[in-house]
């Protein structure tokens, strides 16, 4: 894929005239980019530009929808028209826009970065049915781990991966291209990370349960104890705020966030790529907190550990160590930051149950999962080293 660079509709749209005649500009800028045409397709600068923009909104609605309504299903029952779901829905819209722009003229994207939206984008779609059945039949899903929510992650991850492809192979060099990896980046480890805000909310959920101050309406209590066959109890409580092992928390930030770490640091190639990965991350949880404290919602554990894990990811590359020495160093020194970080957080401020003796399940997965994601960006060119040969060949 090539992109053609020069001014076309940023110097137009800005050139004096009305706003009010912005929306026709654009279409008339617009209208000429709508032929048919294979993806890896020469792509003008300023379209390119816009087409990322646009993935760029679409996935802050998204994330500002989904923050929103996990903190919603600790504190009511389900609602299809909940005001999270109609936010995350604008985010959803925007990006079958895009999918479509992408597929039916093949700017923006080379051939494996269209597959990936497009089929991401339909795994997400297909998923809204199925969980809207599931939840017809079923009343609320207690756990954010099942399996048409994964439907809705993996769709997800697949479409941001998507784009995160396109965007390593089109940007043109420099700041922004950095700058905007990063960021997609970060997009893909907050879908990944999503379901264990379960037990983020969930162990202060049961904490206030337990001091008489549930942060959960009646109702929702009531509906979870009656889906158990129970009163609303300990069991209950704890079956609704806490339904997945121990293990779960623990071997799952250690394994797929800190892999999803070690890819961007891999594709950015910065010294410093994973700390502010995790960095913003933490910093937008921190941001959304008093927010939706003061709309009355539930609060959730912020994974610090994230941050002392990802900067090991950082000292790992900066390590002078053959490359498949290095996963095997790397996951030593991020399984300890992981299992100590929670340690430490647990003590000090607030963390789900994490049980510290499945570290080995972690540090044998993590150092799979490295090995192989040093095997495959060698192997298809997604070092950041290699983006000008790569952009070159599409």
């Amino acid at each position: 894929m090539r992109v053609r660079y020069g001014n076309g509709i940023i110097s137009r749209v800005n050139s004096g005239k009305s706003l009010k005649q912005a929306p026709a500009q654009l279409i008339e800028w617009a209208l000429p980019y709508w032929t048919r045409g294979e993806a890896g397709r020469e792509t003008p600068a300023d379209l390119f530009r816009v087409l990322y923009l646009g993935w760029l909104a679409a996935f802050i609605l998204k994330v500002l929808g989904s923050s929103w309504d996990v903190s919603w299903h600790f504190r009511w029952l389900r609602d299809d028209l909940a005001p999270p779901h109609l936010l995350n829905t604008v985010g959803t819209v925007i990006a079958v826009a895009l999918t479509i722009i992408h597929w039916y003229t093949g700017y923006g994207v080379d051939r494996p970065a269209s597959r990936l939206i497009t089929w991401g984008t339909g795994t997400f779609l297909i998923a809204i049915p199925l969980d809207l059945i599931n939840h017809r039949i079923n009343g609320l899903d207690i756990t954010a781990w099942s399996p048409s929510h994964a439907l809705l992650f993996i769709g997800t991850a697949l479409m941001i991966a998507g784009v995160i492809r396109g965007w390593f192979v089109g940007a043109a060099p420099g700041r922004r291209r950095t700058v905007y990896l990063a960021v997609f980046y970060g997009f893909f480890l907050e879908n990944a990370i999503f379901p264990s805000q379960h037990q983020e909310y969930g162990v202060l959920g049961l904490a206030a349960w337990l001091r008489g101050q549930p942060d959960a309406e009646p109702e929702l209590m009531n509906f979870a104890a009656a889906s158990l066959g129970r009163p609303v109890d300990l069991v209950a409580i704890q079956n609704f705020t806490l339904p997945v092992p121990d293990a779960v928390y623990s071997v799952y930030a250690g394994v797929v966030a800190m892999t999803i770490l070690v890819m961007a640091r891999i594709m950015v190639g910065r010294t410093f790529t994973a700390t502010p990965i995790a960095l913003g991350y933490i910093a937008y949880r921190l941001l959304i907190l008093p927010l939706l404290l003061a709309g009355g919602f539930p609060a959730s554990a912020i994974p610090f550990f994230l941050i002392p894990a990802a900067l090991c990811v950082d000292l790992a590359f900066r390590l002078p160590l053959p490359t498949y020495v290095r996963p095997l160093v790397g996951t030593a020194l991020v399984t300890t930051a992981v299992y100590g970080g929670l340690y430490l957080q647990s003590h000090y401020l607030e963390a789900p149950p994490y049980a510290p003796t499945s570290w080995p399940l972690t540090a044998a997965l993590l150092a799979l999962t490295w090995l192989t994601t040093e095997f495959l960006t060698h192997r298809y060119h997604l070092r950041a080293e290699d983006a000008p040969a790569v952009r070159e060949a599409h």
